[in-house]
């Protein structure tokens, strides 16, 4: 599926920043720095596309487990093309989609597949794709024409001359949960659903995306707020399954068989 595309290259990029060339040529773990290039480099590679980069960006993603640049033997960070190709998914994504990092995350994991994870945070020789034809990406879901058409019917994808990351999870997410009978129609509440969700995030961020400078304030309140979201929703779904009988949560001390597991004073969304 990738073998068509493959990790830009960086334009007139030295190999070497302030740290030694033997830094530079040396290995870590196996993995060779040969060719990779300084984060101030990397500045340079994407701020013309992207302005809002900077060096506390780009550590902060990395805190956040996105990005993997490899340290040289003086601990200066070392970034190859794929780090870089992983970049600028990330911060398109951002940019172009509001998306929380934790669902940026999502994306890439699926995108890395089970292999192990090499130093550009991809599969070990396999850089996720910046775009795959229709059959690549019915083939990396193992999805038929059928469903993939029935969804964008439906606007949980959007037609396209070339698909992502966020369309690869859609069309996976599809062919799982209609191996259980649950067809793209009924999906359509889960999309609204959404769609709501991100109204809500953009309403509470706005005050911060509105003031001048740096995007990262918004973007960090934006990721917060909806972790928090996403976990109450999936909150409120396990409790409803447990009320339903559905779910293989350990009751209460003393709890009869049957019986609600919750806590004195707790009810569920439905007040039940």
């Amino acid at each position: 599926m990738t073998g068509g595309h493959q990790p830009p290259q960086l334009s007139g990029a030295p190999a070497r920043d302030s740290a030694s060339a033997k830094d530079t040529a040396s290995t870590r773990g196996g993995a060779s720095f040969r060719g990779s290039v300084s984060i101030g480099q990397v500045l340079d590679e994407l701020s013309a596309e992207f302005p809002d980069i900077s060096p506390s960006k780009i550590r902060f993603l990395e805190a956040e487990g996105l990005i993997r640049p490899l340290r040289s033997n003086s601990g200066y960070r070392r970034f190859s093309a794929a780090d870089i190709t992983r970049l600028r998914l990330i911060l398109t994504a951002q940019r172009d989609e509001y998306l929380p990092l934790r669902v940026i995350k999502e994306r890439l994991d699926a995108l890395d597949g089970p292999v192990g994870a090499g130093a550009g945070g991809a599969a070990v020789g396999v850089m996720p794709p910046l775009a795959m034809t229709r059959s690549e990406l019915l083939a990396a879901a193992g999805a038929a024409e059928e469903l993939l058409a029935e969804l964008e019917d439906y606007g949980l994808i959007r037609r396209a001359r070339s698909y992502g990351g966020q369309q690869l999870s859609v069309l996976r997410s599809a062919v799982h949960l209609g191996a259980h009978g649950i067809q793209p129609r009924h999906l359509r509440a889960i999309k609204a659903a959404a769609e709501r969700e991100t109204a809500l995030v953009e309403q509470a961020v706005a005050p911060l995306a509105r003031q001048r400078g740096s995007r990262e304030p918004a973007l960090r309140a934006a990721h917060d707020i909806a972790g928090h979201i996403a976990r109450l929703h999936a909150t409120l779904v396990e409790d409803g399954l447990a009320e339903a009988g559905l779910a293989s949560q350990p009751t209460l001390p003393g709890t009869p068989p049957g019986e609600s597991r919750e806590a004195p004073g707790l009810r569920s969304a439905s007040g039940r």
